[in-house]
């Protein structure tokens, strides 16, 4: 029989009315024919409560034991949603990222999936039971409960729909899909049809709330794809896909990462080294480091990220060694063109520098990346910048193939 994986996220099961709803959503699906394993994330705002309480108890809490407890929340909707299945009389049973068979890496709250081994799922399938599973959570190979970090349940769902070979996967959420530009800045924002597995890769690193970047990099690496919809139904939602479409060259998107943070290292060869390993051994997370040579002066042109370090300039600071200097630009921000090869193109550029000069705005840097243009910008103009790029660039406010 066909499976297929259905991932609901927080919101959609934040209240009793919507459990039911998402229980509704489950009931049909399993009525057309097709058998759900469904994957849930925990009530509302659960998880950001329990670290909340972790924290005034403990300044420094031990990650082990902040995985231990916040592992918590997705354990009580995936009952809660079993018990609603049973009393509508359909076989339902609920297990945990490890009875499901997640196996991880030792990361404590940043774990990487190793393997799937999905036996209890498989059996409890055979016997036409509905699956629900625990997000975001799995067991590591030294037997320890683990959490997958930021969109770890997005994760789970994805690797189980690997480890089946399901039929498909729904990301489902309030959103009834991936728009160009947040609507909430950029009121002409227009859903998409379709997405590059590499496309909305850059969208959830340049800080559009989509689905997560280790999520989407599991699934371009297992060739799954992908649907982003609504839970209520509503519309066709995004489809993500392995498979490169028309197009490359134009742009997708535009979007702000306000959680970026320029920094700009000084130093010797001995000491740009030491101070990457001392980023990594600190856990402070860091991307589009660009390394230059003037002499003997090494300079590392990076961002930080603060979206789940917001201290992260602060430990930088504090792991660079003796001698050497980092500027780190609090006043900067990111915002970026999102398309499949759209810095290979002297016009994309031309149109970015041309809307910038329109603002009288001056970035210390732009730069490419195969699915990507960016630039370092004022926090207070970012809003500006995403809603004249959006403006500018072919295809985001008319016909999609154009550009």
């Amino acid at each position: 029989m066909t499976i297929v994986v259905q991932k609901y996220g927080g919101s959609s099961v934040a209240t009793p009315a919507k459990m039911r709803a998402v229980a509704d959503r489950v009931i049909a699906t399993r009525e057309s024919g097709v058998l759900p394993v469904v994957v849930v994330s925990a009530m509302g705002r659960t998880t950001d409560g329990l670290l909340a309480l972790a924290r005034e108890l403990s300044p420094t809490p031990q990650r082990r034991e902040l995985d231990m407890l916040i592992s918590v929340g997705e354990r009580v909707s995936m009952a809660l949603l079993a018990m609603v299945l049973r009393d509508r009389g359909h076989a339902a049973v609920s297990f945990t990222g490890s009875q499901a068979g997640i196996i991880t890496t030792d990361d404590h709250n940043h774990a990487r999936i190793i393997e799937v081994r999905p036996l209890r799922v498989q059996e409890a399938l055979a016997q036409g039971r509905i699956v629900i599973v625990g997000g975001f959570a799995g067991v590591s190979v030294t037997k320890e409960v683990t959490t997958l970090g930021r969109g770890g349940s997005d994760t789970t769902a994805i690797a189980l729909a690997a480890a089946l070979e399901a039929d498909s996967c729904e990301i489902l959420s309030d959103v009834d899909g991936v728009y160009t530009a947040d609507p909430r800045v950029v009121d002409s924002a227009r859903k998409l049809d379709a997405l590059d597995h590499g496309e909305i890769l850059e969208m959830g690193l340049r800080g559009a709330k989509v689905l997560a970047p280790t999520a989407i990099d599991y699934a371009r690496r297992h060739g799954i794809t992908l649907r982003a919809a609504a839970t209520s139904g509503r519309g066709t939602g995004t489809v993500v896909t392995h498979r490169p479409h028309p197009g490359t060259g134009r742009a997708v998107a535009v979007t702000a990462d306000k959680h970026a943070l320029p920094a700009h290292f000084r130093g010797t060869d001995a000491q740009a080294a030491a101070f990457l390993d001392a980023l990594d051994d600190g856990g402070v997370p860091w991307k589009d480091c660009r390394r230059t040579r003037s002499g003997e002066t090494i300079r590392l042109d990076l961002v930080l990220d603060t979206l789940d370090a917001p201290d992260a300039g602060a430990r930088a600071a504090a792991a660079v060694p003796a001698g050497a200097d980092l500027q780190v630009r609090e006043d900067l921000a990111t915002a970026t063109v999102v398309g499949e090869g759209i810095a290979e193109r002297a016009e994309a550029w031309r149109i970015a520098g041309d809307a910038l000069d329109a603002l009288r705005l001056r970035p210390p840097a732009m730069w490419g990346s195969s699915y990507g243009l960016t630039a370092a910008l004022p926090r207070t103009a970012l809003d500006d910048v995403v809603r004249r790029w959006h403006a500018e660039f072919p295809g985001l406010e008319g016909d999609p193939r154009e550009g």
